[in-house]
């Protein structure tokens, strides 16, 4: 379905669903029962949780110990999923299908928050630290540093990060506050992301990782790849993607050529056959490039079937067939490095993560030592004692990839390309791009919870308005750096290493955690049964 489509189709099943929000039936009191749930539960994460308006992803039930995605201060808020952007994109979606000004304020504060820690260059970092620059660079020099797996906390850049879609997330929130009642108050955060979006974009069409580009952090003998082409965590698309709304919704041909490039960027960096598949990184002369020291120079399978949809998503935005044209050569290089029926564990996997250039030999990568300091990682031909932490195996399905290659290529382009936005005409139907967009965020989805499934998540909320879990990811507190120096294999398999290492881990024990994820997936299932409700 085609971006505009889908979007008209949300709104009229949102129209449907929730006119007349407060014409409740008079037999609704499970209903009612779920929207005081929502309300309790929401005010306790506004008014107990939060820090000036953000917060991380997991804290201790009495607040003495939190986490994003390493140990965080107090003063500190998490900016990346599931953390402060997502909580506000939750708190939009609940205003819009009840109709409570309380979800809307709550937004407000999100929105605060964000724009309090926006850089002066538009974008944001993954933390935001109320307390300031010296704060977060002493949590940097202590906490970050010491997170052996998470190399890309091990040093203070002082600039922004598109990396898990931080920066473009945060800007869509900001275009969604925006367009919610057009207060101009959010139009000037807006510009200023917007206006950086488009400036950090490389002339080709690429984006760095980061942006100021800095070139300061090359450790374990490797350049510091935080400026090179990043497709990692879909950099390129999040970009795109947002630009296209951008488009959308705000009218203005400035936005057409980044778009244009940044979806031609793909077929820039497409390999040569035989090996017509992607990596993660690229140098500036677009060679694949390693990245963390786990990620080696190499092509990657999965990576290289999500820019087969993606190509085919462009080929429907656009109409030009380049889009489809090296498809079948990026299928058959994913049959040609399928892995040997002995390494797939049953028929359990069907690629390696990594796979090597020129060889077609998979590749896995390995670790070895106890801590930051001492320890290392490495890469050979053995699936052996693979990373816990970053999956050595995975599965491609190739069958899907080639029926939806070939369902497109059946299609003549008017229909692939029906109402697609980047196509110039005349905008047609009932409701303005903006209603449409503002309104396909929150609504209904095709599996809607059953009643069992909402009164046990109303039981589970605490006589403190919480929903507690157990086994999320905690971390050793900091101690000081590692000084054990032999390359042990103890920790090869382990998410952590020693006492000193401060990466995440899942918490075996009993111990209860207050947990943004499962705050945001409760609310979900309840405000899609509100909705399919009505």
């Amino acid at each position: 379905m085609c971006l505009k489509r889908f979007f008209i189709v949300l709104f009229l099943a949102q129209l449907i669903l929730t006119t007349s929000i407060f014409a409740r039936e008079p037999n609704s009191k499970f209903v009612e029962e779920v929207l005081i749930t929502m309300k309790k539960a929401t005010r306790y994460m506004v008014e107990e949780v939060s820090t000036n308006g953000g917060y991380v992803w997991h804290y201790l039930p009495d607040m003495s110990r939190r986490w994003g995605e390493m140990e965080a201060y107090e003063t500190m808020i998490w900016v990346q999923f599931p953390g402060t952007t997502t909580m506000g994109h939750l708190f939009l979606d609940a205003y819009h299908v009840t109709g409570d000004a309380y979800y809307y304020d709550a937004a407000e504060k999100v929105a605060r928050a964000l724009i309090w820690g926006q850089l002066d260059c538009g974008g944001w970092n993954y933390v935001i630290d109320f307390a300031g620059d010296r704060s977060l660079k002493e949590w940097y020099n202590t906490i970050g540093k010491n997170g052996w797996r998470l190399e890309e906390f091990q040093h203070y850049y002082g600039n922004a990060t598109f990396d898990d879609d931080v920066s473009s997330d945060a800007a869509k929130f900001l275009l969604r506050m925006y367009l919610e009642k057009l207060d101009p108050g959010y139009k000037y955060p807006l510009d200023k992301a917007i206006d950086f979006i488009i400036e950090s974009q490389y002339p080709i069409g690429g984006w760095p990782q980061r942006y100021p580009l800095k070139y300061d952090f090359s450790h374990h003998g490797n350049p510091d790849y935080s400026s090179f082409y990043t497709f990692n965590d879909d950099v390129v698309w999040e970009n795109v993607n947002f630009l296209l709304q951008c488009y959308q919704t705000l009218g203005e041909e400035r936005f057409l050529d980044p778009i244009r490039r940044g979806i031609n960027f793909y077929i820039l960096a497409q390999e040569a056959a035989p090996q017509a598949g992607w990596a993660q990184q690229y140098t500036m002369d677009i060679k694949p490039s390693g990245a963390r020291t786990y990620e080696p120079n190499a092509l990657l399978p999965n990576y290289t079937g999500a820019h087969i949809r993606l190509l085919i998503k462009f080929y429907r935005l656009t109409g030009e067939t380049k889009f489809l044209a090296r498809i079948p050569e990026a299928l058959e290089w994913l049959e040609s490095c399928k892995l040997p029926p002995k390494m797939t564990e049953n028929g359990k996997y069907t690629h390696s993560t990594f796979v090597e250039i020129g060889s077609n030999k998979p590749i896995f990568v390995h670790r070895k030592g106890s801590n930051v300091v001492h320890g290392y990682y490495y890469y050979d031909y053995n699936d052996d004692k693979l990373l816990e932490h970053y999956h050595g195996k995975l599965i491609v399905n190739i069958d899907q990839l080639r029926h939806e290659y070939e369902t497109v290529k059946k299609m003549t382009i008017e229909e692939a390309t029906e109402d697609s936005i980047l196509l110039q005409g005349r905008h047609t139907g009932s409701y303005s791009p903006q209603e449409l967009y503002s309104h396909s965020f929150s609504g209904v989805v095709e599996n809607v919870p059953d009643e069992n499934a909402v009164k046990k998540i109303i039981g589970s909320l605490d006589k403190k308005d919480r929903w507690l879990v157990r086994h999320i990811t905690i971390s050793n507190p900091y101690i000081g750096d590692g000084t054990k120096t032999e390359p042990t294999d103890e920790f090869a398999t382990t998410m952590v290493g020693d006492e000193t290492d401060t990466s995440p881990y899942t918490d075996p024990g009993d111990q209860k955690y207050i947990d943004t994820r499962t705050f945001v997936n409760n609310m979900k299932t309840l405000l899609n049964f509100v909705t399919n409700s009505r």
